[in-house]
């Protein structure tokens, strides 16, 4: 039989090997199936040939996502891929249980924590490798957050028996009074620990709530404080706008610098201009005088101007502002009435506002130098006592003023004699201080000549006899001061009754002119 006819009666041939029903050279025993356009044209049938394709060329894929956990009875291993694919998976869930056990040894308790989050190799989609983590971006559980306070009900206490908490209780204030930290200024710095569990006692959380009001009170004044005050040296915006004025009107050719600062005011020297002012040439060189507006140094000078009969009626009526330049105006007038008794002392040229602008005592920007920077020899310092003496006499009698400040600070030489600043402070003897006063400036002048060798010097009682002329004969100082305050006292009740100023000192006439 040849080759051919064999392969003809192969189909005719009853059932066989199972190799023969797969044999290339036989003819394919399946028809095709007839279909319409309509079902050729369908989507859904067009889905599911695809997924028969699927189904046909991975069988493996749809197993092991649809069956049981991967093991080696339920699934063949003849795949290298799937073999594969297992294998990683099961060295990547243990190492990060290695990576979970590291972290807790290494953290234990502590606050501060750290984590291996970046050394993981778990897969996303992998559901049992997040079941046990904690994401460190997770914000419900943010260690430096400030854990809200338990609220305490209404009735005042939680719990029952012995372990009832109240809303007193030690640690529940402490933690409240942290959480209540964060509703302090932005500039009152609390730190970063709110999120460790501190327990602020009442006591201190109390301080830290009054200092934090306090600098917030403080940095609101901060910007008034720099805008409207003088402050050492310096000038404020009104200020520098008054002396900018003076110069461009042509009453001062320029302002030098600062010479003098002191508790009230600052001192700057300037060159005078060739206008007038009110029938007064400038001199050469000018003193200028700005009082500070700050009222630090005014609190407790108020007794100067305050009982003064010239300001009483205007002090209570002014703000602490307007007082300061009440006291740049008490020194002009001051000062006018020496000018006129013919009592060494600057020149007045012009008063605006708080500035005072004056004479200069020196030459060529250089001050003249106070009484205690100046060495003088015992002919000029006896000199100079007799001149201080004759000059209180005369201010005391001529100008009715008493220097309440009066000493070697206030006191310059220049050309061969003393001249006196700072009268801003001078009172009238009928002051309800006065004389106690003027006892205060003998004590300091005899104090400084007796100091610099001036055997002529009389002591303050003797001085202050010969000063006002008052007889008053006390064996110690103690009962010169009580006769002194009683006189006083005397005076005040004479003003309260009769309504004016009249003095009602007794005294032997006029004192006696010392000359040397």
């Amino acid at each position: 039989m040849d080759s051919v006819g064999v392969a003809a009666a192969a189909p005719d041939a009853g059932p066989g090997p199972a190799w023969q029903s797969k044999c290339p050279w036989g003819a394919p025993s399946t028809t095709s199936i007839s279909c319409s356009l309509a079902d050729v044209m369908s989507e859904q049938l067009a889905k599911e040939l695809q997924l028969e394709e699927e189904n046909a060329a991975f069988p493996e894929v749809v197993a092991a996502a649809e069956g049981p956990f991967i093991t080696g009875e339920n699934i063949d291993t003849s795949s290298d891929l799937m073999l594969a694919q297992m294998l990683q998976m099961e060295f990547d869930r243990e190492y990060d249980a290695q990576l979970r056990r590291e972290e807790k040894k290494i953290n234990g308790d502590s606050k501060v924590s750290i984590s291996f989050e970046n050394y993981r190799k778990v897969h996303p989609y992998d559901s049992d490798s997040s079941e046990d983590e904690v994401d460190w971006q997770d914000t419900r559980h943010d260690p430096y957050r400030a854990d809200k306070p338990t609220t305490t009900p209404r009735r005042g206490f939680i719990g029952k028996g012995k372990d009832i908490t109240t809303k007193h209780d030690e640690v529940v204030c402490g933690r409240k009074n942290t959480a209540r930290m964060e509703n302090f200024a932005p500039e009152f710095q609390v730190g970063d620990g709110i999120g460790m569990d501190l327990k602020l006692s009442n006591q201190v959380f109390n301080a830290l709530k009054q200092h934090a009001y306090s600098e917030e009170r403080r940095s609101a004044r901060l910007h008034e404080k720099k805008e409207h005050s003088t402050a050492e040296k310096a000038v404020d915006p009104k200020t520098r706008l008054l002396l900018y004025k003076m110069v461009n009107s042509g009453m001062l050719e320029t302002i030098t610098g600062c010479i003098s600062t002191g508790k009230e005011s600052v001192v700057f020297h300037a060159y005078g201009g060739n206008s007038t002012t009110e029938d007064k040439v400038i001199p050469p060189e000018c003193a200028i005088k700005v009082f500070k507006t700050t009222l630090n140094e005014f609190k407790n000078r108020d007794k100067y101007i305050k009982d003064d009969y010239r300001f009483k009626d205007r002090f209570s009526k002014l703000n602490p502002r307007k007082i300061i330049r009440m006291w740049a105006e008490k020194e002009m007038h001051n000062l006018t009435r020496m000018q006129n008794a013919g009592i060494p002392c600057p020149q007045v040229v012009i008063l605006k506002k708080h500035v005072l602008v004056m004479s200069f005592i020196g030459q060529d920007q250089v001050p003249a130098p106070k009484l205690k920077d100046v060495t003088l020899s015992s002919e000029d310092m006896k000199k100079a006592y007799y001149q201080i003496l004759n000059m209180m006499q005369q201010l005391y009698r001529e100008c009715n003023l008493v220097h309440a400040d009066l000493s070697e600070y206030n006191m310059l030489w220049h050309d061969g004699k003393v001249w006196l600043i700072d009268v801003s402070q001078s009172v009238e003897p009928t002051h309800p201080h006065g004389l106690e006063f003027l006892f205060r400036d003998c004590r300091n002048v005899s104090q400084f000549f007796q100091k610099g060798g001036v055997a002529e010097a009389l002591n303050e009682r003797e001085l202050f006899n010969a000063v006002s002329g008052l007889n008053i004969t006390a064996d110690n100082e103690v009962d010169f001061q009580a006769e002194i305050e009683a006189l006083e006292k005397m005076n005040e009740d004479h003003v309260q009754n009769h309504g004016k100023k009249l003095s009602t000192f007794s005294s032997d006439g006029d004192p006696p002119i010392y000359d040397e």
